[in-house]
């Protein structure tokens, strides 16, 4: 067997061995009420509904209990006209060491006209030596609203671990009938505790928090900055949404900041983020 052919083999046997993850699920409204349209799974990811009231509530499971390198997870979600979607994971996302690729998440939110979503996923925890790829592409009609939190843990800090090396890249676009109203590229590769160290970055914080408010105005800006108690909480907005960026010394911390922002701007976390 030839050196080339050995390469081969090695990389089908890899690619054979990492899991792929697929869910599309499309929201209605039908007699004032959102129900199920059409849902597609595939692979490890799996999507649950315990709940079906005015809102409709998708909870997204990985099987795998994971990501590693190569591992290829997509969700689609598609709220249809004057349809509200609260949307979720059933538990925080690992993502576990890579021998090399990037672990990649690919996250697609279409919301039409009058439809609102809730993105509200738990954490993102990435462990030493992880990579991780993501892409978050959310296209709202005029008259579309959202509200979409994402955090992100480097390490666990109760468990002693720390991400001391690793990749991360995050990749948002926002779009408004078409038009691009938010882009963000976030970065962080090789000596990510050194990054996260720096003032400029989290100062030391290993647990951060992007909540988007569309629409979000000053009314939004008030309400946030009137909390009390939190870790490091700012908010800007304009192009007709609001931002709100969220430091923390470590994910329990974080996660009381980001429950306390919610309920300023009425928003109910799933219930799972509570058990």
């Amino acid at each position: 067997m030839t050196a080339a052919v050995a390469e081969r083999d090695v990389s089908g046997i890899f690619a054979a061995n990492r899991a792929t993850g697929h869910i599309a699920v499309h929201a209605v409204a039908r007699d004032g009420r959102t129900r199920r349209a059409r849902v597609r799974e595939h692979g490890s990811l799996r999507v649950r509904f315990p709940n079906c009231m005015d809102a409709l509530e998708a909870v997204v499971v990985n099987t795998g209990g994971g990501m590693t390198g190569g591992d290829r997870f997509s969700i689609e979600l598609t709220v249809g006209e004057g349809a509200r979607l609260i949307a979720g994971t059933a538990a925080a996302e690992k993502i576990y060491r890579s021998s090399g690729p990037n672990a990649e998440m690919d996250v697609t939110l279409d919301v039409r006209a009058g439809g609102h979503l809730s993105w509200l996923p738990q954490d993102t925890i990435l462990f030493d030596r992880a990579r991780l790829a993501r892409r978050i592409d959310v296209d709202l009609a005029d008259s579309a609203s959202l509200v979409m939190a994402e955090a992100v843990i480097f390490g666990r800090a109760a468990m002693g671990e720390a991400m001391e090396y690793g990749f991360f890249s995050d990749r948002w676009r926002l779009r408004r009938a078409g038009r691009l109203i938010f882009a963000e590229n976030v970065r962080l590769d090789g000596a990510v505790s050194e990054h996260l160290a720096r003032r400029a970055v989290t100062a030391g914080g290993i647990a951060i928090a992007t909540v988007l408010i569309a629409p979000g105005d000053d009314t939004v800006i008030a309400a946030l900055r009137a909390l009390e108690g939190t870790d490091e909480v700012g908010v800007s907005a304009w192009n007709g949404i609001a931002v709100a960026r969220l430091v923390a010394r470590d994910g329990a911390a974080l996660r009381r900041d980001l429950v306390a922002v919610l309920a300023a701007l009425g928003q109910s976390v799933p219930r799972l983020w509570l058990q």
